[in-house]
């Protein structure tokens, strides 16, 4: 059984890496945060008894399905309405928060050149354009193994598919991200 302080310094270690996952798969921010937040909120309502070992997949498995469970909920609330947001016009005024833009950075960024640190953002835009771009599946078992690091096993599981699915996924992001990237000059 997990206690309390293992369960929340597990969650504390996801938080970050399941919200930036939710939002390249629902590409809504708060939509993003809710789903994360509910996941959590039903991993330590319903799994707190279950050894620590077990909480990764099982957040995992919890993640993927309420995300699922957000895109049925909008299919069937956009067939029915609209939300009067969908024809406001988007925010253009050009306001920028640079107090917001250097809470992101971190202190360690500090000795990297100006130069260098804006080639380091430009090339993670990208890479996070390419990875957004990426068909649901593929995204799905891309950000699972090398974002979330877990192993073939354990994605089959949080994805609910074969190993081999999981492998073909896999292949098919990591060759669609080089051919992208590499087509916009950046090589890693």
């Amino acid at each position: 059984m997990a206690s309390d302080k293992e369960l929340s310094d597990f969650l504390k270690s996801v938080e970050k890496r399941a919200y930036k996952r939710t939002v390249y798969a629902v590409r809504d921010e708060d939509a993003a945060l809710d789903i994360v937040q509910d996941a959590m909120i039903k991993l330590s309502e319903r799994y707190a008894d279950r050894p620590p070992a077990e909480l990764p997949l099982l957040f995992q498995r919890i993640l993927s399905n309420a995300t699922m469970d957000w895109f049925r909920r909008q299919k069937v609330r956009n067939a029915v309405t609209r939300n009067f947001s969908d024809f406001e016009p988007s925010s253009g005024d050009g306001e920028f928060d640079i107090l917001e833009a250097l809470q992101d950075l971190g202190g360690s960024m500090a000795s990297e050149s100006t130069a260098d640190q804006a080639s380091r953002a430009q090339i993670l835009l990208a890479i996070e354009n390419e990875v957004s771009e990426l068909p649901g599946r593929q995204r799905e078992a891309f950000l699972l193994r090398y974002w979330e690091e877990l192993d073939v096993a354990e994605t089959a599981v949080a994805m609910g598919c074969s190993e081999g699915s999981v492998k073909t996924h896999c292949s098919r992001a990591v060759h669609a991200l080089a051919k992208a990237l590499k087509a916009k000059g950046i090589s890693l």
